[in-house]
């Protein structure tokens, strides 16, 4: 099998819970580390799937590296490779097959609820899970590109998640780990603290001390999620 291809955009927004999924299934993976320099490859066929995580930046920021992404996640489109975002990577998968990304209502950070939709995509993706509380630090959202059905929504923000075919995008953080929560929470102090009118932000502390009963439930959700993109994969 070629390795799926991982993108992550800064030091401590890696792939988390989904690594060790790849990891349980001896699946081979390879990160390409944007916030180091790497290069963007510019053949999506030499993966299986491509993965985006999430990034303090914006998809509209003038960056050097997202007019190669964006042409990146087009070429896999057009070839039926599986893509796979997390907030900022949903993001540019949405802006890349013709979303807009602009500012969210309201800032959301922290552990909240997040409603699956009743529709019979939404249940191959979640099962029998109507609702789950997921992590979630992001001030934009997107919209849904042509020919995407919705998935998730939350009080706060809309579109949380939607698919098209094999390709999953999300707003929300399913991919969270103890110490990514740790360290989010910490290094974002300073954004917590500047957003703490949002109705839809938690202190440092009460994310920390929420983790452990969230973790567990929100694992079984991604497991189930990340299981059947996995199916989709270009062998």
């Amino acid at each position: 099998m070629k390795p799926i291809a991982i993108f992550r955009h800064s030091l401590i927004e890696g792939p988390g819970y989904f690594a060790l999924c790849l990891n349980q299934d001896a699946i081979p993976w390879q990160m390409t580390h944007i916030d180091q320099g790497d290069v963007v490859p510019t053949d999506a066929s030499a993966f299986s799937g491509l993965v985006f995580m999430g990034g303090p930046m914006s998809v509209n920021d003038d960056l050097p590296w997202i007019p190669a992404v964006l042409k990146l996640i087009q070429d896999a489109h057009a070839k039926d490779i599986p893509l796979l975002g997390h907030c900022l990577g949903g993001q540019l998968i949405s802006k890349a097959l013709g979303g807009v990304v602009s500012a969210n209502l309201v800032k959301e950070i922290g552990w909240g609820e997040v409603e699956v939709a009743n529709n019979d995509l939404a249940r191959q993706w979640f099962g029998d899970t109507k609702s789950f509380d997921s992590f979630h630090w992001h001030g934009e959202t997107f919209s849904l590109p042509p020919g995407a059905v919705h998935l998730l929504s939350s009080k706060h923000c809309a579109n949380q998640a939607y698919a098209i075919g094999k390709h999953l995008a999300m707003q929300c953080h399913v991919e969270m780990t103890e110490q990514m929560t740790r360290d989010w929470s910490e290094v974002g102090a300073g954004e917590i603290a500047a957003a703490s009118s949002s109705p839809a932000v938690q202190s440092a502390q009460v994310m920390q001390q929420q983790m452990q009963n969230k973790l567990p439930p929100l694992h079984h959700v991604a497991e189930h999620l990340y299981r059947h993109w996995l199916r989709g994969l270009a062998h």
